[in-house]
């Protein structure tokens, strides 16, 4: 955002040489707010729906870019949140019945095998200490007693895995992971919606930068707006007269084509600094002094009021009470 600063001439026509009153009479030159209109996103210039001058209200649209690749992008990230969504979902769920079931089944079908292989290993024990199985048939009995206990003892950890259902750190981190899929996925729609350049205040189109085909960068200007209902001007006064204005205080102005028009305004900042009077106001032995920034904002829903003009503002400033 900035601030057009036409050059101006200020007056500060309470002067002292006149009698000290309670009004603050000063002179100044209108400004307007202009807002610079950009992308956030570098992208080419689709369309442009207004021309410099055109009027506009807050939230027209003014320009469109595009991405080509956006769109892509867009459905990509899209795919990746639905599968990361699905993955939470199933880890929340925990395992379904029938895998359950069927992890008991196989279970069982172990038990009984590691059983059988147990069995024929005791069958096989005297038989060995006889010598009437041979060394290497009892050796690979036992083998299979141990392996298909190992087995056994394997689906038994998995089954009971599954009646737990999963973990908590697990359903976290797949809830984790789709979330940043989501957030991606709004990320790459915000990008396309700030692609559509829209008006952020009413008011009208002071340059129009932007042409069809042009690739124009992040924040780049493509268009300025200015808030022609929201006109300031600032106004000087003397250290004397500053500790009677305050901030919110009501204001009168008028312009030199319509003396008898009353436009009001108020009191929206006060300079923290004091200034030396521009060369071109007053005379070389008033240049010396130094004033203080007075600025004054107007709604103006006339539209007489233009950046440029010069206006005479009054501010009622009461003059402290004479001690006694």
């Amino acid at each position: 955002m900035r601030i057009r600063l036409p050059l101006s001439v200020l007056f500060v026509l309470a002067a002292c040489s006149k009698p000290p009153t309670g009004t603050v009479e000063a002179t100044g030159t209108l400004e307007v707010v202009e807002i610079d209109v950009a992308p956030t996103s570098p992208g080419r210039v689709s369309r442009v729906l207004v021309d410099e001058g055109a009027a506009v209200r807050a939230g027209d649209t003014l320009a469109i870019l595009t991405i080509p690749t956006l769109s892509a992008d867009v459905a990509q990230r899209e795919a990746k949140a639905a599968s990361a969504s699905a993955a939470f979902q199933e880890a929340e769920h925990g395992p379904r019945a029938p895998e359950i079931a069927s992890a008991a089944a196989e279970l069982a079908s172990a038990e009984a095998t590691a059983e059988r292989a147990a069995k024929d290993v005791e069958r096989l024990r005297p038989l060995a200490a006889k010598q009437n199985v041979s060394a290497q048939d009892f050796d690979a009995a036992r083998a299979l007693a141990a392996s298909t206990a190992d087995h056994r003892d394997a689906l038994r950890a998995q089954l009971q895995q599954l009646r737990d259902g999963t973990r908590p750190e697990r359903i976290h981190a797949a809830e984790a992971e789709a979330q940043g899929a989501r957030a991606s996925v709004a990320s790459a729609l915000a990008t396309a919606r700030d692609l559509v350049l829209l008006s952020p205040v009413t008011g009208t189109v002071t340059t129009r930068s932007a042409e069809p085909g042009e690739v124009f960068a992040a924040g780049q200007a493509a268009l300025t707006v200015a808030q022609t209902a929201r006109q300031t001007v600032r106004v000087y006064v003397s250290e004397t007269v500053l500790p009677r204005v305050r901030v919110g205080q009501a204001v009168h102005a008028t312009l030199d084509a319509f003396p008898g028009r009353d436009f009001s305004g108020r009191v929206v900042a006060l300079s923290t600094q004091a200034e030396f009077t521009p060369r071109v106001a007053l005379t070389e032995t008033e240049r010396a002094d130094l004033l203080f920034g007075v600025k004054v904002e107007f709604a103006d829903s006339t539209g007489m009021l233009k950046a440029g003009l010069p206006i005479n503002v009054r501010i009622d400033a009461p003059l402290p009470a004479a001690k006694p």
